[in-house]
């Protein structure tokens, strides 16, 4: 249906006339007539009676007439929906229990007027990708590809360094030291089922484990978070590395101990990927947000591998 012909159509309505309708849509009186002529044609109805004080809506105008203004309001929130400052911003954050979750809730405190579509793609590709097409606004990933190979037009700044944390249950030789180096890690497995070869998070594991001498074991399928708890509590030699941030619930029976990795701190790098020439203002708010954090990346003391210096 064409809905400059059903605008016309409410605007003689609304106007009474076909000239004053023509001066309200800017346009002749005669091309008036000849929308509301097809609209009628392509229904099969008559829609005004003329009379010389104006149009009259027909009994099927009238029926026509709330179908044809939700016609309009629709076409306003097809057109709303992707239009920047309209639509919300939409924002890939790996996971909502991760660190990448929280800083996008801080950022919705700090500007609660702000609409937010939070979103959770595989892996950095995937999220450069969706940027890319304008599937999404912006990613937080840890980027492992110098900035001159990314696409032309994307942009990434480490925006957000998250220590980690060894996870351990009761029994194993590290649960009760409160903190550890890496250093003491030589020799050890640490079992994370998650991670996949190719992905970003698998090259940061993979350059940890090699800087000090741990192996990680990824052997066995991915069940989730849960089962991966499970394990963790009732082995003794098995232990898993989280983010300080990611937000973890267990039973109190399974007893697990977080305990901290220091001299270095490991962190995790997160960057914000976007695209130059997304003009949505509330992505200029998270950038300047992120900006003025007070915990910027890149602190004394933390280790991050090569291709995040």
């Amino acid at each position: 249906m064409d809905l400059d012909a059903v605008r016309t159509f409410v605007a003689v309505t609304d106007a009474g006339t076909f000239h004053e309708a023509s001066d309200g849509l800017s346009i002749t009186q005669q091309a008036v007539s000849k929308r509301v002529a097809a609209l009628e044609k392509s229904l099969g109805v008559r829609l005004f009676t003329r009379t010389a004080r104006g149009a009259r809506l027909t009994v099927d105008g009238q029926a026509f007439l709330p179908h044809a203004r939700e016609l309009l309001r629709a076409e306003e929130r097809a057109a709303a929906s992707v239009r920047p400052g309209s639509r919300a911003l939409r924002v890939d954050v790996i996971g909502r229990r991760l660190a990448p979750g929280g800083l996008l809730s801080r950022f919705h405190r700090a500007h609660p007027g702000t609409d937010l579509d939070a979103v959770t793609l595989f892996d950095a590709d995937a999220a450069i990708s969706a940027v890319r097409t304008g599937a999404i606004d912006a990613a937080f990933r840890a980027v492992t590809a110098p900035a001159r190979q990314l696409p032309d037009g994307i942009e990434a700044v480490r925006v957000h360094d998250e220590p980690l944390q060894l996870l351990t249950g009761p029994d194993h030789e590290f649960a009760d030291v409160g903190a550890i180096t890496p250093a003491r890690l030589a020799g050890h497995r640490i079992w994370m089922p998650g991670v996949v070869a190719g992905t970003e998070w698998a090259a940061y594991y993979e350059d940890f484990a090699a800087a000090f001498g741990f192996t990680i074991e990824a052997s066995g399928p991915d069940f989730g978070t849960e089962p991966l708890l499970d394990t963790i509590a009732g082995s003794a030699e098995l232990a898993t590395f989280v983010g300080a941030e990611t937000r973890l619930v267990w039973p109190p029976e399974d007893d697990l101990r977080r305990v901290d990795v220091h001299d270095p701190t490991p962190v995790y790098p997160h960057s914000l990927i976007w695209r130059a020439d997304n003009p949505h203002p509330a992505l200029a708010r998270l950038r300047a947000h992120l900006a003025n954090a007070p915990d910027r990346p890149g602190g004394a003391g933390t280790w991050v591998p090569e291709w995040a210096r």
